[in-house]
């Protein structure tokens, strides 16, 4: 009688159990835990979308406003011994020499070109130095390939050059190799890399762009004339007398002619003064130190109107200075084209959110109409209205009102960019607004009125608070839209009426300047955000809406 009683008091003391015999809260945590998975299993497409399409393209923008590889990456050997220049005179003949070779293959990879171009943003110039050095340094290199093959014939020798420098296992399979097969990876010979460091070198720079990029056996192919730039070097300050390898008496051959007196040679230095004078002055190895770093700030000064040199942080002279003017320009015209659509879209969003249903569906068909029609359409069709010759300006003069020689320029300015926008950003500001005013409803104003107000004090105290939030949310719509607007302007706005848009586009369809792009598109972005995060602190965000 005891035990029947005590055991099911004891069942009632422990855990809650679900269905399946698992403790409830277990069971309601799984429960919860998938729901989770499958909600985010459901927009896991938009997320990735949104990532791939936006967060990751502004990702990349804000890195390539800082980012400055291409020096560095470009000229590795350079750049590492300008960090110990101190800028004063020319660097020393070993920062010549590692440029030679920097370049000899930088040259050759199709690189140097790009580099120029980076470096002509700061320095006008470097873009033609560079692609006429990498014409020229095969001249320094054949001064000493030319004298080696008339001493040999082998030196001039791919296989020669194959036997010397590679090890036999690594000769026994590229000599077995075939067209088509995966190429044996380079091997340095034992001891090649102490007898012989720059030859070795180079000659491993050499070995692996032909094997990656032409795709070619060694055993035919001619070593680059840098090559042999690098030979003449190492037995110019070696002792090859110990060397008993592969092609000794041609190694020690060389070695005797370079000795002599007979043997021509140069130093880098001169060699690159013969390639153009610009080598031979400060300027562009003070240039390339001061943006060998990886990231820079060289962009973003640029986009204020202001650059980096040597000796600090410099204002541009005054005829270069366009950014902060076409920043201050979009500001402007961007609120000018705000504040004429809430005065012109105001109105008619009264009008829409009054008017009987019928009438109100049809004059919103009126203010839906543009959407409809091409942004390209319209802005040609305003350039073509507001032209001198225009139907604006015909029926000014037909009525009087202006003389035939003294036709309003209102085209190619400010002035077209203004009415050309805002008639394409009206409906972004009419739309809130009705959204908002719909929802007013008629009893509050209907009530003031029976309290004695007349139609402005219930206009002015009591309707227009109630649709402030519309106006907040069609300002905010049309500056966001205004400030990064570019086919209207471009086409109607000359010289004077261009945003900062324009010249983000130029840089990056035909300057190729991206890291100014990035730049300028940065501090727009960030312009932004501060604008919306005062609009927050003094209006209040939550104040906006949409209805």
């Amino acid at each position: 009688m005891t035990a029947s009683t005590t055991e099911p008091e004891k069942e009632a003391k422990g855990p809650m159990l679900a269905a399946d015999g698992m403790p409830l809260k277990k069971s309601l945590s799984r429960a919860l835990r998938v729901q989770k998975l499958r909600a985010l299993a459901l927009i896991a497409p938009l997320l990735i979308f949104v990532l791939v399409t936006f967060i990751a393209p502004i990702a990349d923008m804000l890195f390539r406003s800082v980012e400055n590889q291409i020096v560095s990456d470009t000229l590795p050997r350079t750049t590492r011994l300008l960090k110990e220049w101190d800028g004063e005179g020319l660097p020393s003949e070993q920062v010549y020499e590692a440029a030679f070779y920097d370049f000899f293959l930088a040259a050759e990879r199709k690189q140097h070109t790009r580099l120029g171009s980076r470096l002509n943003y700061e320095l006008t110039g470097a873009s033609s130095l560079f692609r006429k050095s990498g014409r020229g340094l095969s001249d320094l290199g054949e001064l000493y390939q030319d004298q080696f093959k008339d001493l040999d014939k082998n030196w001039d020798e791919a296989e020669t050059w194959a036997e010397l420098m590679g090890s036999e296992d690594w000769l026994e399979a590229e000599g077995a190799w075939k067209k088509g097969e995966r190429l044996p990876k380079f091997e340095l010979r034992e001891g090649m890399d102490t007898l012989l460091p720059r030859t070795a070198e180079e000659y491993e720079a050499f070995a692996t762009f032909t094997h990656r990029e032409d795709r070619k056996s060694l055993l035919k192919e001619e070593p680059w004339s840098a090559v042999h730039a690098a030979l003449y070097e190492d037995l110019a300050a070696g002792d090859l007398g110990s060397y008993a390898g592969p092609h000794s008496d041609m190694l020690i051959a060389a070695d005797k002619l370079v000795d002599s007196p007979e043997f021509k040679s140069k130093t880098f230095t001169e060699g690159f003064a013969e390639i153009d004078k610009d080598w031979a002055k400060p300027e562009i190895w003070r240039t390339l130190k001061l943006y060998a770093p990886k990231y820079t700030s060289g962009y973003f000064l640029n986009s204020v109107d202001m650059k980096l040199t040597p000796d600090g942080i410099e204002k541009r002279p005054a005829n270069e200075r366009i950014y902060l003017t076409l920043f201050q320009r979009t500001l402007f015209m961007s609120f000018v084209i705000t504040l004429s659509c809430v005065l012109l879209g105001y109105p008619v969003a009264y009008i829409l959110s009054n008017l009987p249903s019928r009438k109100a569906n049809l004059l919103m068909i009126l203010v839906l109409l543009p959407f409809w029609t091409s942004l390209l359409v319209r802005t040609s069709a305003w350039k073509i209205m507001l032209q001198q010759q225009g139907v604006i300006n015909d029926v000014l003069v037909w009525v009087g009102l202006v003389a035939d020689d003294g036709r309003l320029t209102m085209i190619n300015n400010q002035f077209g960019t203004i009415v050309a926008m805002t008639h394409i950003l009206l409906p972004f500001m009419i739309l809130p607004m009705y959204s908002v005013m719909s929802t007013i409803p008629p009893s509050y104003v209907r009530a003031s009125k029976s309290l004695g107000a007349t139609n402005w004090t219930t206009f002015w105290r009591v309707y227009f608070p109630q649709s402030v939030p519309g106006i907040g949310a069609g300002s905010i719509l049309v500056f966001i839209l205004a400030i990064g607007y570019y086919i209207t302007p471009e086409i109607v706005g000359g010289t004077t009426g261009t945003f900062i848009s324009n010249r983000i586009a130029y840089h990056i369809s035909t300057s190729l300047n991206w890291g100014l792009a990035a730049a300028l598109g940065t501090i727009l972005l960030a312009v932004v955000l501060i604008l919306y995060w005062a609009y927050d602190r003094i209006v209040g965000i939550d104040n906006v809406k949409l209805g």
